[in-house]
């Protein structure tokens, strides 16, 4: 099965393998892969009283609104996983989503092996992850066609957080008497995820008395050229240098009309088969698309395995301008066909695993449920864009100057058909203005970012615009990458990260101290504090 497709990769989509094997095109802003947090069986002891807890893989499902704006069609399971393995009577509940993923091998974001779990040990808190509708198998209907896909908006991601905190009834001692009313309740995501926790707090302000938004991509962007901005900034730059200069060639060949020369560079890169030249130089985007799967612990990745296998040559490294294109022109061949296709591939031909033009294949077909590309392209194509394609011509870039959002704008349509007669049109503007993109506002909403993030440009740290951080919306950002600051062991090894760590703790304790119960006289809104 071929595909380009997650937080997604769209446009011809380029592809990435899935850790189920799936392919995709456009890069979504999923917060760090869940290898890290490995589901977990074995039994929960209760910190102070000993007491055994079931495991965190255990399963609970709440009786989720299907449209919170017509409550009378009924109801979902929505699934979610809870611990109350630090929890004491007064304590805060510490909600999360994974956003775009089935939530199953998340369940390490409810232990302190994250901030959320460091939240609540430092708080006695309880913690929870809720699958999102549409994804995993919290589902309204059967299928993910168009027509069941007509209640897959965040606007309805929204109600859904709201409507899980005032309503739920929490498998632990107290847990029909923890609403928002009667115990703060802290809402944190990161990347799409995080831009829902901060538009929660715009869209329902007294839903949740604290957010934590990390990698929040709050700006939706249709032409997301910057996505590639960070990893071309801070990649080694002998790795740029000559990524560029292999990116520049193949566009020169591949519209050159000079068809030996064209076969020759396919043959290169195992390309033989793949018949649109689109397909062909925006396959190169994979190697790119692998820095978002950086953190601070990550010494030997995928991609600065890449990055070796160019500027590595008899043991010797390249300078910063490289070695030049006839070398890296071969190397990052012989590494892409040697090594890295079967790792993308497997056992499917190029054309099918790269091809985004055959609309018979089953990645744009297929309507099952738990098919996170499918779920997340429908978010993109309408709300999102979040294209990842060339830079302007006025800027550098290391994608290819093919590959543009017109194969994006397509590859929605043959996917949904019913739902785009023509190529479609992200209403990115409308999600802007509905939920304030860069220029948000709430109470009690910690930020965190990275710099080496290759979502920063859609976050309030992009530099494109200036975003003061307020005591009521503090902004803190480290040298990591995606979400970096979510997972617990990163702080150890980056100084920086542990400081946003810290910051986020140290804030969420005083605002926790000012808590207080509905009826009690404090206001939940946006108010004048900022």
């Amino acid at each position: 099965m071929r595909l380009a497709f997650s937080l997604l990769a769209l446009a011809p989509l380029a592809l990435a393998r899935l850790p189920d094997g799936r392919l995709h095109g456009n890069r979504p802003p999923r917060p760090l892969p869940p290898s890290v947090l490995a589901p977990d069986s074995t039994q929960v002891v209760h910190a102070s009283t000993n007491a055994t807890l079931p495991p965190l893989d255990t399963i609970y499902y709440f009786d989720q609104l299907i449209d919170h704006r017509n409550p009378s069609l009924g109801t979902f399971k929505q699934r979610y996983w809870s611990t109350w393995e630090f929890y004491e009577p007064g304590g805060p509940i510490v909600l999360s989503t994974p956003g775009e993923a089935n939530a199953a091998p998340y369940t390490g974001y409810l232990t302190n092996r994250t901030i959320n779990g460091q939240i609540a040990q430092q708080q006695k808190g309880a913690t929870i992850v809720l699958e999102h509708r549409y994804f995993g198998l919290s589902n309204p209907f059967s299928d993910l066609s168009v027509a069941s896909l007509k209640y897959h908006t965040v606007q309805q991601a929204i109600d859904d957080l709201a409507y899980f905190a005032d309503n739920v009834k929490l498998p632990m001692p107290g847990g029909d008497q923890v609403p928002p009313s009667k115990a703060p309740w802290i809402l944190i995501g990161g990347s799409y995820s995080g831009a829902l926790t901060a538009f929660t707090k715009i869209n329902k302000p007294d839903s949740f008395y604290i957010g934590y938004a990390s990698s929040a991509v709050v700006e939706s962007i249709t032409n997301f050229w910057a996505y590639f901005e960070p990893v071309r900034q801070y990649m080694p730059k002998n790795c740029s240098s000559d990524v560029e200069a292999v990116v520049a060639h193949f566009d020169r060949v591949l519209t050159s009309g000079n068809n030996t020369a064209i076969a020759e560079l396919k043959h290169l890169y195992g390309m033989d088969d793949v018949v649109h030249a689109d397909d062909v130089s925006g396959a190169l985007r994979n190697n790119l698309w692998n820095w978002q799967d950086l953190d601070a612990d990550s010494g030997g990745s995928v991609f600065y395995d890449f990055c070796d296998a160019i500027e590595v040559k008899d043991g010797v490294s390249a300078p910063a301008s490289g070695w030049g294109l006839e070398h890296a022109l071969t190397a990052w061949g012989t590494y892409w066909t040697s090594t890295y296709m079967q790792t993308l591939c497997g056992g499917d031909g190029a054309e099918d695993c790269l091809g985004t033009y055959n609309t018979t294949q089953s990645f744009w077909t297929d309507t099952s449920l738990d098919n996170p590309e499918r779920s997340w392209m429908w978010l993109v194509c309408n709300e999102f864009g979040f294209f990842q394609d060339t830079a302007p011509p006025y800027q550098p870039s290391i994608v290819s100057r093919i590959v543009t959002i017109s194969g994006d704008e397509r590859q929605c349509q043959q996917m949904f058909p019913e739902a785009f007669k023509g190529p479609a049109n992200p209403k990115a503007w409308k999600t802007n203005a509905e939920y304030d993109g860069w220029f948000l506002r709430a109470n009690r909403l910690f930020i965190a970012n990275g710099v080496r993030d290759p979502w920063r440009y859609a976050t309030v740290s992009s530099g494109f615009v200036d975003i003061p951080s307020t005591p009521q919306q503090p902004i803190a950002v480290g040298d990591g990458f995606h979400c970096s600051d979510l997972i617990t062991r990163n702080g150890a090894v980056d100084p920086t990260i542990l400081k946003v760590q810290q910051s986020s703790l140290s804030h969420i304790k005083k605002w926790l101290a000012e808590w207080k119960p509905a009826g009690s006289g404090h206001y939940y809104g946006r108010g004048n504090e900022l």
